[in-house]
């Protein structure tokens, strides 16, 4: 069984503030200024840093575009920063910036070194995170009009391929070893629901599986290489086929067929390295929740155009959360291995 971990949730600055003062009945720390003070604190809150610079680094996963990064975020990235510099002690001139990472892997591992800060990823890469100690789950985010998503195995139009243990032999597209919707729950099902040996996957390099393995590097690029013709079935987020990631929906009845879907995937989480103190973390999670909803219009400053973000809001989450991930990774096997790929 994987190893798990348990974490206290953190409801904010205020609830740090209630527990910090608990050691006086009257909701006072016991001074009474006896001692020629006036029972207040003289040392101040030590200046905040950020993996031990006046930037907070934010890694993207490799789901969004390098070109979208900066039309996309930047209002949340500004907010963040300047939330940080309106509530708490930091450099004057701290930053934040945005990276996108070359995959989930890349991510989570710079979290473990302490070289990001803060990162929107996948909930199978927050996961093993977690359970490799690199990284700490904070929040949940909404997006497409739910906290839930979906995972999709499809197949061309005109395939003679009508269930999942028709995949043998044949060539399959996942998008990221460590997605959830593009590679975790797809191979679950393909094993425990079709039948078919994925042998290490998605760890090795598949060669016991039963069908062959490409990972194309993103859910668009799993639809592409079925779009191509390059492979006779893609796994992939359900947002590409029902929200215009990549493919308007009539363009992709014009191509795919479904042929396999998982429901209730929980959305994408964002995480923190669990190099940052107690108080940096809890900053920045305020910094979401506080944040106000102009913060997901994209650059332009208007809802619902083009450079929107994916998600609207979040809300606080831990390990608990996502469990039913983990959960679907000690299933296959998974282990720190696939950091390695």
């Amino acid at each position: 069984m994987a190893k798990r971990r348990n974490f206290l949730k953190v409801a904010g600055a205020a609830s740090i503030a209630g527990l910090a003062g608990c050691s006086g009945g009257d909701g006072s720390d016991g001074s009474d200024g006896s001692d020629g003070s006036d029972g207040s604190d003289s040392e101040s809150e030590p200046e905040m840093t950020f993996g031990g610079d006046g930037t907070v680094d934010f890694g993207i996963s490799p789901s969004v575009p390098q070109e979208d990064l900066e039309v996309q975020y930047s209002p949340l990235l500004d907010h963040v920063g300047s939330y940080l510099r309106e509530n708490h002690d930091v450099p004057e001139d701290l930053n934040v910036e945005g990276n996108v990472g070359s995959n989930y892997s890349a991510v989570i591992q710079s979290l473990g070194q302490g070289t990001t800060d803060i990162a929107e990823t996948g909930p199978f890469a927050a996961g093993l995170g977690v359970m490799t100690d690199n990284a700490e789950i904070i929040l949940q985010r909404y997006g497409y009009g739910g906290w839930e998503y979906k995972s999709i195995i499809a197949t061309p139009n005109d395939s003679d391929i009508t269930e999942l243990s028709d995949l043998s032999g044949k060539t399959v597209a996942f998008s990221d070893r460590l997605s959830t919707s593009g590679a975790l729950y797809p191979l679950y099902s393909v094993s425990n629901q079709g039948g078919l040996d994925v042998g290490n996957l998605p760890e090795g390099n598949g060669s016991q599986a039963e069908f062959d393995a490409r990972f194309a590097g993103g859910h668009v690029g799993s639809y592409t290489l079925l779009e191509q013709g390059q492979v006779d079935a893609a796994a992939m987020g359900g947002f590409v086929r029902d929200t215009g990631t990549g493919p308007a929906p009539e363009e992709w009845q014009e191509v795919a067929t479904t042929l396999h879907e998982d429901e209730g995937l929980p959305r994408a989480p964002i995480v923190v390295s669990p190099e940052l103190d107690d108080g940096v973390k809890t900053a920045i999670q305020d910094a979401f929740l506080e944040g106000p909803d102009s913060i997901y219009d994209g650059a332009d400053g208007e809802a619902d155009t083009e450079d929107d973000l994916w998600f609207s809001r979040v809300r606080e989450a831990s390990q608990e959360d996502y469990q039913s991930v983990i959960d679907v990774a000690d299933e296959l096997g998974v282990g720190t291995d696939i950091f390695n790929q």
